[in-house]
């Protein structure tokens, strides 16, 4: 059973020691673990580093690419390296290594295909009252789009199964964390959490600039990932709200009607024909987006054997 721990870099010089001194060596359970470090366009020593702390894999990108694509490139090699749980980490220091064990134990068990760590934000003295907030808050949204019960969806600490990584599909440019959640329980993997705790932070975060504008690309993504895989959902509910708009706004109408003044409220009824005729093309336009969506699943799964496919020469590398 082979590990391998990937890490995306961008100028982490000073604390990628940090994380791959803490890696474990060896684990139950585990006959290799290896580590994985994507600079993602660095201008630092950041690749001499890696390479002077004895990584056993590299992979450079040229230009800054975002955190997403570091983390969708780093799941690629890793399947192509014969990885049978991959598990990615932050470069930070965030996270205590020395839980990856905990981390993998559901997958060794066979009771999970993903783990994502628990930071208890709650309990983070680092963390402000409105971030915590914010932070419970966020993630009770995509618990409740995603029917999953994770705690912290933002979490970047996770374990994967080789069968988990291989149907991964990341798309957003922004992160993967809530996408993979998301992508999990539409694709009916089981996925759980473990509770963690936190080392002090080394350095303020480099995804966003304020918690504003984390909650922006936060919430597009989760508007944008719920839409490309729950389009009826989404369309149903936008149209019927127009059509129930408009209904009122034509029951407004007949009630000025019958009492003898609708001569006067012709405009009422002129837009709450408009808001009908708009809400019923949106729920017809969610139809479209739901059949689009079938033929969208079909091409995963064409994708996914594809992926078995080319993996198949790795195999030997791996054992059960």
């Amino acid at each position: 059973m082979k590990l391998l721990v990937q890490i995306p870099c961008f100028n982490e010089e000073t604390t990628l020691p940090l994380v791959v001194d803490s890696i474990p060596k060896k684990i139950s359970g585990i006959s290799s673990v290896e580590i994985l470090v994507i600079d993602d366009g660095s201008h630092d020593n950041t690749v001499k580093v890696a390479k002077s702390l004895g990584v056993h894999h590299i992979i450079k990108h040229k230009q800054n690419k975002g955190l997403a694509k570091s983390f969708a490139n780093g799941i690629e090699y890793s399947l192509k390296m014969g990885a049978d749980i991959i598990v990615n980490t932050d470069a930070d220091n965030q996270y205590p290594q020395d839980d990856i064990p905990k981390l993998i134990q559901p997958i060794l068990d066979g009771t999970a295909d993903i783990v994502v760590a628990d930071r208890q934000t709650s309990k983070i003295a680092h963390f402000s009252p409105l971030k915590k907030f914010l932070q419970k808050f966020g993630s009770g949204v995509v618990r409740e789009l995603s029917g999953t019960q994770v705690p912290d969806a933002v979490s970047g600490f996770r374990a994967y199964s080789r069968e988990a990584a291989m149907e991964l599909n990341i798309v957003t440019d922004f992160s993967y964390v809530i996408e993979t959640i998301i992508q999990a329980q539409y694709k009916q993997f089981s996925i759980t959490s473990i509770p963690i705790k936190t080392n002090p932070p080394t350095r303020p975060s480099r995804l966003f600039k304020n918690m504003f504008e984390h909650m922006r690309h936060s919430g597009a993504t989760i508007i944008r990932i719920y839409t490309m895989y729950r389009p009826l959902n989404v369309f149903v509910a936008f149209g019927s709200f127009i059509v129930y708009t408009g209904l009122l706004v034509a029951i407004r109408f007949f009630y000025f009607f019958f009492i003898g003044k609708g001569s006067g409220h012709i405009q009422s009824m002129v837009f709450a024909s408009i808001l009908i005729m708009v809400g019923f093309q949106i729920v017809m336009t969610g139809l479209v987006a739901d059949l689009i969506g079938i033929n969208r699943k079909l091409l995963e799964n064409i994708l996914g054997k594809m992926k078995r496919t080319e993996l198949s020469g790795n195999s030997s590398e791996r054992r059960p």
